[in-house]
């Protein structure tokens, strides 16, 4: 069973929109003299941060750590001696703020987006009359 060409279009754009959602990682590296992995992103924020901080990495020599490799997507970091992958926005996620927090800001990323389906429903919900009015809270 094959997948259709519509659900690969979907698949794609799907995808599109969260790569738009993170700035990509542009340069890696395991930095053995300090002992931190260094990751550049294309915002222009630099990250470094122990492999001892993060669980997969913990017990890794630095030598498993030297040769590190971007995912195509630019939002992950490949160990090919460890077989291990990280997913930089999970990463972060736990380094920047908690996950409320980045939730309001990817939110706020994907408010902005502009899509078919995003454009559909908000269509389709302008027939029902709109979001909904807030109730006043009651004393």
């Amino acid at each position: 069973m094959g997948i259709t060409e519509a659900q690969f279009n979907s698949a794609n754009q799907c995808a599109a929109m969260r790569k738009a959602l993170f700035p990509a990682v542009v340069s890696a590296c395991y930095d053995a003299r300090i002992g931190r992995v260094l990751v550049a992103l294309e915002s222009g924020l630099e990250l470094a941060f122990s492999p001892r901080q993060v669980d997969r990495l913990r017990h890794a020599r630095p030598h498993d750590l030297a040769d590190l490799e971007i995912s195509p997507s630019g939002l992950g970091i490949h160990f090919p001696h460890l077989d291990e992958d990280l997913y930089l926005p999970a990463l972060l996620e736990g380094f920047l703020g908690s996950r409320r927090w980045m939730a309001s800001e990817m939110g706020k990323r994907g408010g902005k987006a502009k899509t078919q389906a995003k454009a559909a429903a908000a269509r389709k919900n302008g027939k029902l009359g709109g979001r909904p009015r807030k109730l006043a809270a009651r004393d």
